[in-house]
């Protein structure tokens, strides 16, 4: 009941009906009218009929004939009474003889005709000759007045005492049976009531096969073509077998799907070779990326080129100067004697001092090797000390005092331990440009709140970052330095490595009171016993 189809018949079915129904109704009540209208004319007729018949015996006065003549022709099939009666209201003949001598009432339907005003009228019209009422067993009579006009051969009778000023004598009163006009009647429209249902169940049955032909069929296989294509069926094509409406929506629908079938090809081919483009310009921005964080490295390395150049001149230096005064030594012999102690405490100063050269190159080569991300198990607070040992020299030039707060027993993290590096670098040597006349350094590790992250800190009180530049710190290129000193990548590229090991990396910053940048890295094993923190704190003070 929800197809466009059952909507379209129900809609006609219901028009039909009730044209139909309007149509049956005034058929019926037409047939009525003119079965009513035979009807009156045959009982106008007998009654002129039974009045002239009558008029031989009234001018003789001759009542038996006349009573003879009214009984004969009240026993004709039809006929319920025959009567006749004056002026005021006395029936003088009847064909019930029970009824002569008695008056009726003027004010019923046989006299209300006539007597409905003062006097009697002089003549009667037609439609208020005839009267139909029911008798006390409920049948249909059809009463028809005639009145008996005063003719000159009745007025100059020597039997009569008429004037001839008196129009009427009397009236014929004649009641029909209507049982048989009713009966033909009912008859009559039952039938014509079984015509109509037979029509319109044929009409209806045509009407349903032509809906679903036309209309129902064309539908259904417009809609099982559309759940084709929803399922994926581009290209589905439907038969034309018509020029209509129908048939112009079924081409549409094949040259729409036919479109779609290209379109979806052609979408598919854009597909493939976008991805192999996109494919392309991955590797492209990879080796891109690659060599931006290379870039940067390498900048950071020339910046602690210089550092690592003059802590190395201070050791050098003190083993070019043990080492002559060694060879002083042996040149002068003493070297056997009291100057033997002393010979070995210079040999000792100068392993050590070399060995802390060999430190210092050792972990700038170590941060400087090109190498793809390399993720391991790494112990974050061992690269924060290697990190340390690096700009030891640069904290002792500057004035800034580290302070070093490593929670003790952290869990290990997987990440490539040289970028980290390299972030923490980045992180601690823009602090320390923040401090050109000394200051204080801290960087601290610990475990986040529920405990999945592993927290690094590093925090200044130098000078602090503008309001406005804070919101766009890690974009590229974008430096607060002098011209010289920096391009504006050590951030951007600090924000990648983190974000590639799936961590986040966060800043605050107040102008005056100094930064702090919040490392957090996840957790991919933790250890099974406790971890407890542990300050420790370690002042770098100038040698």
């Amino acid at each position: 009941m929800h197809s466009l189809s059952a909507k379209l018949i129900a809609l006609l079915l219901m028009l039909m009906l009730g044209i139909f129904g309007l149509l049956g109704y005034l058929n019926i009540r037409l047939h009525r009218q003119h079965l009513e209208a035979a009807t009156l004319t045959s009982a106008e007729r007998v009654s002129d009929v039974i009045k002239r018949s009558t008029t031989y015996y009234m001018l003789r006065n001759d009542r038996q004939g006349m009573y003879h003549a009214i009984a004969t022709m009240a026993d004709e099939p039809g006929m319920v009474r025959v009567r006749i009666f004056d002026r005021e209201g006395q029936i003088s003949y009847s064909s019930d003889p029970s009824e002569v001598g008695h008056s009726v009432d003027k004010s019923g339907e046989a006299c209300y005709g006539c007597h409905s005003r003062s006097e009697p009228l002089a003549h009667l019209n037609r439609p208020d000759r005839f009267r139909i009422f029911q008798d006390s067993t409920g049948q249909r009579i059809l009463g028809v007045i005639t009145p008996i006009e005063n003719q000159p051969s009745c007025s100059n009778a020597v039997c009569h005492a008429h004037p001839a000023s008196q129009k009427i004598l009397g009236v014929l009163d004649t009641n029909l049976s209507l049982a048989k006009a009713d009966a033909q009647l009912a008859q009559t429209s039952w039938r014509m009531l079984a015509y109509t249902l037979f029509a319109l169940l044929d009409i209806s049955l045509l009407t349903w096969l032509f809906v679903w032909r036309l209309v129902g069929q064309p539908l259904k296989e417009l809609k099982d073509g559309t759940r084709q294509l929803a399922d994926g069926n581009l290209g589905y094509q439907l038969e034309v077998d018509s020029t209509d409406e129908v048939g112009e929506l079924a081409t549409a629908f094949n040259r729409m799907s036919l479109q779609l079938r290209s379109a979806n090809e052609e979408i598919v081919a854009w597909a493939k070779t976008l991805e192999d483009r996109v494919d392309q310009k991955t590797r492209e921005l990879k080796r891109a990326h690659e060599h931006v964080l290379q870039v940067e490295k390498m900048a950071t390395i020339g910046k602690l080129a210089a550092v690592v150049a003059h802590e190395i001149n201070n050791p050098l230096a003190g083993i070019l100067t043990y080492a002559r005064l060694i060879k002083k030594w042996i040149q002068r012999g003493e070297a056997e004697s009291s100057k033997r102690a002393d010979a070995e405490q210079s040999l000792d100063l100068i392993a050590e001092e070399s060995r802390r050269c060999g430190d210092l190159v050792r972990n700038l080569l170590t941060f400087s090797r090109t190498a793809p991300m390399n993720l391991q198990t790494t112990d974050l607070n061992a690269v924060v000390d290697r990190s340390v040992r690096l700009i030891a020299h640069q904290l002792e030039m500057t004035g800034v005092e580290l302070h070093q707060e490593l929670t003790g027993g952290l869990p290990p993290v997987q990440c490539d331990p040289g970028q980290v590096e390299q972030v923490l670098l980045a992180l601690m040597i823009n602090a320390i440009d923040a401090m050109p006349h000394g200051g204080n350094l801290w960087v601290n590790t610990g475990l986040s709140d529920d405990g999945s992250e592993i927290v690094l800190r590093v925090r200044d009180d130098g000078s602090g970052i503008p309001p406005e530049i804070l919101t766009r710190i890690f974009e590229p290129f974008l430096t607060t330095k002098e011209t010289g000193k920096g391009v504006g990548l050590g951030l951007a590229v600090s924000r990648n490595i983190v974000e590639r090991h799936h961590g986040r990396i966060e800043v605050q910053s107040e102008m005056g009171k100094g930064t702090t940048f919040r490392v957090t890295l996840p957790i991919y094993s933790s250890p099974a016993h406790a971890v407890a923190p542990v300050s420790e704190v370690a002042t770098l003070k100038s040698r």
